[in-house]
């Protein structure tokens, strides 16, 4: 099997390509349905009848034909990608060996599809949580109990309306292993891998049915001893089902591209990162959502003082190239201090600005603050929490 050319691309820097590297009807492709991950200039005079495709703060990989793959390059070094997603995921990358070794992130991707489907078929040898799920059904013989109104509705009728619990393996927590695993049927390369995947879902389709699930279903579960295992089987699946994306060629087996939205990243990466590090009596409450009149916002990040249960700060983070914050960014940073009541508003960067802001708007102060994602995460967290503390 020939391997596919690969075009790769970094965050923000635009690279030119000869008109012959990119068919007319994939660059389309790519324009439509990527848009927001890639600006895609077509060749014309102004590009001197060249292809000028600049990443817009995503990576991944995007596999435009059998031919062709696109991959996408973070700003921050792999190592601190890794440590993001580990921060942002709770994935406990730390006791997989090889995974932060990972010398790209397809491979990365790759050996952690491996890892989810080697542990969902470890837990199918031990046996698959069950529930009590309650059902109806027309049955010839009483089970549970009989449905008296519909018994009268119909008393000619031979099969009898019972409700009854029955102790399934068919429950969400089976379906969410199932659906991402299927996903990933469609993406994984490695013959290894793909044998496991595939092994898996071969394994779980029959108990379990097959319905499409969103990350937000990984998330706010309840587990207890019979299914504590697989709480972080779920946040694997929950990353992968936030980086999955559509494809866009037909046909019986898509190629899925998979993405990850830095700026997204970012968010989680500080919300987790400060909830794990901020001294007593802090704490942060991310996506806090409120309604100023008719006006209804999400505010990234709010700094509240544990014992008293006040707000005392609220941050914004921005990925994003900038030498200094724009106003439309301050403006808004600015109504939500003035909407949580609060007088420290901070704006999050993930590199140090030119020209960094501590400036006040009546009685509000706002500062620029730095995660430096391109320094040691550790050293760069002290830095980052040490701009956060306030008098």
């Amino acid at each position: 099997m020939t391997q596919p050319a690969v075009i790769s691309l970094t965050e923000y820097q635009p690279r030119e390509f000869a008109a012959a590297t990119i068919p007319p009807e994939l660059g389309e492709a790519l324009w439509r349905n990527f848009g927001r991950q890639v600006a895609v200039e077509f060749p014309s005079p102004k590009t001197a009848r060249r292809w000028r495709l600049t990443g817009q703060g995503w990576a991944g990989y995007i596999p435009l034909s059998p031919e062709l793959h696109l991959l996408l390059q973070p700003k921050a070094p792999l190592a601190n990608l890794f440590g993001m997603l580990e921060y942002a995921y709770r994935l406990d990358l730390q006791t997989l060996p090889g995974l932060m070794q990972s010398e790209s992130l397809p491979e990365f991707f790759e050996r952690l599809a491996h890892v989810l489907a080697r542990r969902v078929l470890d837990r199918l040898r031990q046996g698959l949580y069950r529930a009590y799920l309650p059902r109806q059904e027309r049955l010839a013989v009483v089970r549970g109990r009989l449905d008296g109104p519909q018994v009268a509705r119909a008393p000619w009728s031979v099969a009898l309306p019972c409700q009854f619990e029955e102790h399934t393996t068919d429950v969400a927590d089976n379906q969410i292993l199932l659906y991402t695993l299927w996903l990933l049927a469609r993406v994984v390369q490695r013959a290894d891998v793909r044998r496991a995947v595939l092994g898996a879902v071969r394994a779980l389709h029959g108990p379990v049915s097959l319905r499409p699930v969103s990350a937000a279903e990984c998330v706010g579960r309840l587990y207890h001893r019979l299914n504590e295992d697989y709480q972080p089987l779920h946040a694997l699946c929950r990353f992968f089902l936030e980086q999955l994306g559509p494809g866009h060629r037909p046909g019986e087996r898509h190629m899925l591209p998979f993405l990850v939205d830095m700026a997204r990243l970012f968010e989680l990466f500080v919300a987790a990162w400060l909830g794990d590090h901020l001294p007593p009596p802090w704490r942060v409450k991310p996506q806090e959502r409120m309604t100023a009149g008719e006006v209804q916002f999400q505010i990234d990040l709010v700094l509240y003082d544990a014992a008293t249960g006040q707000p005392r700060a609220v941050l914004d983070t921005k990925y994003k190239l900038a030498d200094k914050p724009s106003n439309p960014d301050i403006y808004q940073i600015v109504a939500y201090a003035k909407a949580k009541q609060v007088r420290e508003a901070l704006l999050v960067y993930p590199a140090p600005l030119a020209q960094p802001l501590d400036a006040r708007w009546d009685d509000i102060r706002v500062r620029s603050v730095v995660f430096d994602t391109g320094a040691a995460l550790a050293a760069a967290g002290e830095l980052f929490l040490a701009q956060v503390m306030f008098a």
